[in-house]
């Protein structure tokens, strides 16, 4: 109470003395009254007194607010009023005049204090959400804003009291749905406090579709131009998205980043933006930023980079980037947001090299943004952004690296001077007097060549044309001579790394660098100095430089030789000491944070001495070149030869993966070739089927008009009778006939595929004969093509006794002719007794016997074809035979190829041994070796067990 009596005045009479016994006698008429007037009185009162004198009110009085709440639920207005209570002694949320200056402190702790005492019992705060639950504006509004405050002075336990309340978060969600914009505002905040730091609540309020709602109120308020509401909103979705892979994910598959893109429609005057609008842009392009920041995992970057490329969303990105009138900070953090989008998403990338400004004549837009980055006059946050920007350009994007190093190579420089280059502009920064461009355009070179030996190669043709008269110098050159002129620490710190990522694991710059003479002496003087520490970055770099000449030396140069370079920096610096000042880097306080993350930020121009990717070189070149110092030249003669071996190994691996390559390829051909044939066989068998059906309906005809004939010669006796039985011969006759001109055409479609099949034979022998000289692969496939033509031959003995059938069919048909002739001979006696019908019967005879001449003539046709047919099964028999003389060569090849894999298998055992021997020397002298170079043998024994060679 001592604390009490500060805050009233001690002990002396006056309002505080007062206040306090109204308040306990309130608090008496709280807890007794039967009356429910009463108590709402009362509880009025207290909330009148609660600003005033919040200490009394949350002492005296919070005991009894919280039986209210449970007691008194069917009056919304008292546990209104109980609510608004308890909410002016927990907030600290007080108005300015009410606050007093000398308390600040004691205001924050009673805040704490009392909300610590208030979920000291869990069930206060799962009443507290029963509460808001009711829809009644008097009883809902105050109980969101009491849980808010609850939230903000202990956000960790209530968070894990709701998280284990049931349907805690649920009810909480609905806040969003509520048509009363003041509660659905203040919803908003009440669940920015409760998904902050928690990944558990982050994703129940995703999955209770928060995307949707949260989405639809920034549409309603008018997207960037809505007000404090769309704010709001934006800090929400940041708090979802933000470190929560899961919650990324699930906002890419809900297709909600294609709602994005209405943000950042801005028009063409953006003139007199609003702040509010700057704020609501800022936050945006920052959420856009979370769900491609390099941090999160690769694929769901990239996966939400091709989204927002499909949607548009870069595409409008770019348009800002272009637009005139965008206030400068929103252009720096579009910069940076239009960076981490194409970030090693080669489609993005090239889709970022194709845009163009708006000028006259257009320029791409990254001559553009690097015509920012070297002018000296721009704000030193845009030109960091657009360093940036370029860097994510080149990352893992070797078609845009090959594009800024031919703008410098001599054959595609601009001769008539209209155009600038990114190259000429790069250049133009490297050698300019502002030490800040000098930096910016050393890094961004850098970049261009990083991970690219064919560019560092290219560059090394770049000549540069000094002043009037003088000869052209090297790009390289250029670079060493400035460095050795004694310009500022922060230019000299950029060209260095950029000579460091030139040269490293590029031996032919290595050897122009080494050229100069001028070179080795100028990093062995820096390095034996002793200088001051603003100097010692500048050290370590020219010994991690040196480093590197000795490292990817090749030996070419007779008075740079590795062995020389090392007996020099025994003699002038001493190996212990050039080891020490490599290390001033790593040391560093700059080197650390600028390890830390790819985007360069900076609190000052003074502050930029190291880039991301530089220090990821150095972490990898420090250990090998430290221990390269201190090598033998023995030692690296072994660890040459052990190169060479090394080499040889993969050369010889690197040809057999290619000629397995090769053998899957033709193996690959070959199956779809017997699928192909497969696929006809199974078609002419279909047919083959079709025909015997229709054979066999042939038959069934063949017998009913056999026993309609048989009737017909028991009634001959009348000439009427005779008559129809003549007539019946006839439609008999001609029927024959057409039956006959459709056996004609079955035969002349069956002797079409049997030319068929004779032509797949050939191109199955030709096949196989081609093949004949492959490896083993594709002799298998071939003893696969003589399986088929096994079953090729089966298919002709088919088709062979199919026509035997029908030979036997047609003798039937040539009989049954004789037969009708026979009842035309027999039926002229009958007829005789007639002299009407005597003409009649002479000319049907006649007629008879020149069909039955047609008949006997299409009969004697179909034999020759028989013939013919039997002629085209014989030759399909030499081939069958001749196909099983080659499969046999063909086995007898495979064998001796087997035979000569095992000698091969052999040897590479031998070379396996021979490296198992080399890694262990080279492990004894402390050389790595990499666990990825296994045994060569095991490897192409393994693939050869694959291809089927140890099963042919």
């Amino acid at each position: 109470m001592n604390f009490l009596r500060g805050v009233m005045g001690g002990p002396s009479a006056g309002p505080q003395p007062s206040g306090a016994e109204t308040i306990q006698k309130l608090c008496d008429r709280v807890a007794s009254s039967t009356l429910l007037d009463d108590r709402r009185d009362a509880v009025r009162a207290l909330k009148s007194l609660s600003k005033k004198y919040r200490l009394e009110v949350g002492i005296q009085a919070m005991e009894h607010l919280i039986h209210v709440l449970q007691t008194d639920r069917s009056d919304s207005e008292i546990i209104g009023y109980a609510l608004d209570t308890l909410y002016n002694v927990i907030s600290n949320d007080l108005e300015e005049e009410e606050q007093e200056e000398n308390l600040p402190k004691q205001v924050d702790d009673l805040g704490s204090q009392f909300t610590e005492i208030f979920i000291k019992q869990q069930e206060n705060v799962t009443l507290l959400l029963t509460l808001v639950e009711e829809f009644d504006f008097h009883v809902r509004w105050p109980g969101v804003k009491l849980l808010t405050s609850l939230l903000k002075q202990q956000g960790t336990q209530v968070q894990q009291i709701i998280l284990v309340s049931p349907m805690g978060v649920s009810r909480l969600m609905d806040l969003l749905a509520d048509s009363r914009e003041v509660i659905r505002n203040d919803g908003v905040l009440l669940l920015q406090q409760l998904t902050k730091s928690n990944a558990a609540i982050q994703k129940i309020v995703a999955f209770e579709n928060a995307f949707e709602r949260l989405l639809d109120i920034i549409t309603e308020e008018g997207n960037s131009d809505g007000g404090i509401v769309v704010e709001d909103c934006l800090l929400l979705l940041q708090n979802l998205l933000k470190n929560n892979n899961s919650n990324q994910n699930f906002f890419k598959e809900g297709s909600y980043i294609q709602r994005m893109k209405p943000w950042f429609e801005v028009g063409d005057d953006n003139c007199g933006w609003s702040a509010q609008k700057v704020t609501n842009l800022h936050l945006m392009l920052q959420l856009v930023r979370v769900l491609v920041s390099p941090t999160n995992p690769p694929g769901a970057t990239s996966s939400c980079q091709k989204a927002m490329f499909h949607c548009g969303l870069l595409q409008q990105l770019c348009t800002i980037l272009m637009a005139t009138g965008v206030p400068a900070d929103i252009l720096t953090e579009t910069i940076n947001t239009v960076s981490e989008v194409i970030r090693g998403c080669q489609m993005n990338q090239d889709y970022f090299a194709s845009v163009n400004a708006p000028s006259n004549p257009p320029r791409p837009a990254i001559v553009v943004l690097l015509m920012s980055m070297v002018n000296e006059r721009q704000p030193f946050v845009l030109r960091c952004a657009v360093l940036y920007c370029f860097q994510c350009f080149l990352y893992k994007n070797q078609k845009g690296q090959g594009e800024i190093v031919s703008t410098l190579l001599p054959s595609t420089i601009d001769a008539t001077g209209n155009s600038v280059s990114a190259g000429q502009l790069l250049c133009g920064g490297l050698f300019s007097t502002d030490s800040l461009s000098n930096w910016c355009a050393a890094v961004a070179l850098a970049h261009a060549l990083q991970e690219n030996a064919t560019l560092k190669e290219q560059l090394l043709r770049v000549q540069l044309a000094t002043s009037i008269g003088n000869p052209p110098v090297s790009l390289l050159q250029q670079c060493t001579n400035i460095l050795s002129q004694g310009s500022k620490v922060q230019t000299r710190v950029g060209l260095l790394m950029l000579l460091c990522t030139w040269l490293s694991n590029c031996s032919i710059a290595v050897t122009h660098f080494l050229h100069n003479p001028a070179n080795i002496p100028f990093l062995t003087g820096q390095i034996a100095e002793n200088l001051g520490e603003e100097e010692q970055l500048v050290q370590g770099l020219c010994a991690l430089l040196l480093g590197i000449s000795i490292y990817y030396n090749d030996n070419s140069l007779e008075n740079y030789r590795k062995e020389k370079l090392k007996q020099l920096i025994e003699k002038r610096i001493g190996r212990e000491n050039f080891i020490e000042k490599l290390g001033f880097i790593s040391k560093h306080e700059l080197y650390s944070r600028a390890a830390q993350k790819p985007q360069p930020s900076f609190s000052s121009p003074d502050h930029m001495m190291f880039d991301h990717e530089f220090t990821k070189l150095v972490k990898e070149l420090e250990g090998v070149i430290s221990k390269a110092i201190y090598k033998s030249s023995e030692e690296d003669k072994k660890e040459e030869e052990v190169k060479k071996t090394l080499e040889q190994h993969d050369n010889i691996v690197t040809h057999y993966k290619k000629v397995i390559r090769e053998q899957d390829q033709e193996l690959e051909e070959l199956k779809q070739r017997i699928n192909t044939l497969t696929s006809q066989n199974e078609q002419l068998q279909g047919t083959v089927t079709q025909q015997v059906s229709q054979i066999q309906q042939h038959k069934d005809q063949y017998n009913l008009l056999k026993v309609q004939l048989g009737k017909d010669t028991q009634h001959h006796n009348s000439h009427s009778d005779t008559f129809q039985m003549n007539g019946i011969q006839m439609e008999e006759v001609s029927k024959l006939k057409e039956e006959l001109e459709e056996w004609k055409n079955k035969h002349e479609l069956l002797q079409g595929q049997l030319r068929e099949k004779d032509s797949v034979i050939e191109k199955l022998k030709t096949s196989q004969l081609e093949m004949g000289a492959t490896e083993q692969s594709s002799q298998t496939s071939k003893s696969g093509g003589l399986e088929l033509s096994n079953e090729l031959q089966k298919e002709l003995e088919m088709l062979r006794s199919q026509i035997q059938l029908q030979s036997a069919e047609i003798s039937k048909l040539q009989i049954e002719n004789q037969r009708l002739q026979i009842m035309n001979t027999t039926a002229d006696p009958v007829l005789g007794d007639s002299g009407a019908t005597a003409a009649n019967n002479s000319e049907l005879e006649g007629r008879l016997e020149q069909e039955i001449k047609e008949l006997k003539s299409e009969v004697k046709a179909l034999s020759e074809e028989k013939e013919s047919l039997k002629q085209h099964l014989d030759s399909s028999s030499s081939t069958v035979a001749i196909l099983q003389d080659e499969k046999s060569k063909l086995q007898q090849e495979v064998a001796e190829s087997k035979k000569e894999q095992d000698d091969l298998l052999v040897l590479l055992a031998d070379q396996d041994q021979k490296l198992s021997a080399l890694k262990i020397k080279l492990k004894d002298l402390g050389v790595p070796v990499s666990k990825t170079m296994g045994p060569a043998s095991s490897q192409v024994l393994g693939r050869s067990e694959q291809c089927g060679y140890g099963n042919t």
